[in-house]
């Protein structure tokens, strides 16, 4: 009985013996592949890490893994200027996909390779940038996630007049180097005289910029603010809030981290939900597919959130009727 308890400890040894190489044969034998990262925020930047994080995250539970299937050379923006360089040094890599959001550094990605496949995120039209042929079949080297339509800057519109009804003067912030800006404003133009309000676009390039555009802006009463969403606007915000706050301007954005920063009102996509599933993407063509053959997906989870404390500091009460209606109150 001993004899033959002995033989079953090494016959189940030798099998776990024979069974290890073949394991390890198997881990050695996958293939590591290499995707490139752009993103035009900063990298220290914690909205921007949350982004990324998300991502990384819609990578592990498809079965990707850092250093065992996987390798990631990121590059960071600080802005739009110096993107065009960082998507030429993660072309020359030839990695078997690259991943760019927002819209600035996917437009960078786009002018610098048409034969590398590019995912996307955070691009609001991407028919219109030049980007796909066209949503359904984008044709090319490159698809990905939108954010949303022009349409939806009406709602920031209707959102500031519902909440400030005295606005009658609505200031524009917009970062020239943003593709996307013309189509934002001119949305927004196009409906101002049924808002009975006067447009007064700002562009901005930096900090002083900013604070040059809503001093002169200020000058005169009953006004109100719009903020083009970019990753310069990004990377002020807490200066955007402050000055809003000191001069008691009424602001709105198309992002909920603005107003959790104490910002008064934003509506906009789930942009988090975005780059999870724009690594369903980039697993795609990892396993095979071409961009060509992918539809560009929209946002399909938006949120409208707004700050009631900071509602109240600037003396202004929140419509019951639109409070029902939002997602996240703070207070």
């Amino acid at each position: 009985m001993a004899n033959h308890i002995e033989r079953r400890k090494f016959l189940a040894t030798l099998g776990g013996a024979a069974a290890w190489p073949l394991a390890a044969r198997a881990q050695q034998g996958e293939r590591m592949r290499r995707i490139g990262v752009l993103m035009s925020t900063g990298e220290r930047d914690p909205e921007t890490q949350l982004r990324v994080g998300a991502f990384r995250e819609g990578l592990q539970k498809l079965g990707w893994a850092e250093g065992r299937n996987l390798r990631i050379d990121y590059r960071w923006g600080a802005g739009s200027i110096e993107l065009a360089t960082y998507a030429a040094e993660l072309v020359a890599l030839k990695p078997d996909v690259i991943f760019g959001a927002p819209s600035a550094a996917a437009v960078a990605l786009h002018r610098e390779t048409r034969t590398i496949p590019v995912v996307f995120a955070q691009v609001p039209d991407p028919v219109a940038l030049g980007m796909v042929e066209s949503l359904s079949r984008p044709g090319g080297n490159i698809t990905g996630f939108a954010l949303f339509e022009y349409a939806i800057a009406l709602k920031w519109l209707e959102l500031l007049k519902q909440i400030a009804p005295h606005v009658t003067r609505v200031g524009i912030l917009y970062d020239p180097e943003q593709p996307t800006w013309p189509g934002y404003i001119k949305t927004i133009e196009a409906t101002a005289p049924s808002f009975k309000v006067q447009i007064l676009p700002h562009e901005v390039r930096d900090a002083e910029a900013i604070e040059g555009a809503i001093a002169t802006f200020v000058a005169e009463t009953n006004g109100g603010l719009i903020v083009l969403p970019g990753a310069l606007m990004l990377r002020h915000r807490d200066l955007i809030i402050s000055l809003a706050a000191r001069h008691r301007l009424p602001s709105i954005f198309g992002f909920r981290y603005f107003v959790t920063g104490g910002g008064l009102a934003s509506y906009g996509m789930n942009n988090l939900d975005l780059y999870r599933r724009a690594a369903g993407y980039v697993d795609r063509v990892l396993k095979g597919e071409m961009p060509a053959n992918l539809p560009v997906q929209f946002a399909d989870k938006f949120e409208l959130v707004i700050n009631v404390k900071t509602a109240k500091t600037l003396g202004l009460e929140v419509p019951v009727s639109l409070l029902a209606r939002t997602d996240e109150v703070i207070e």
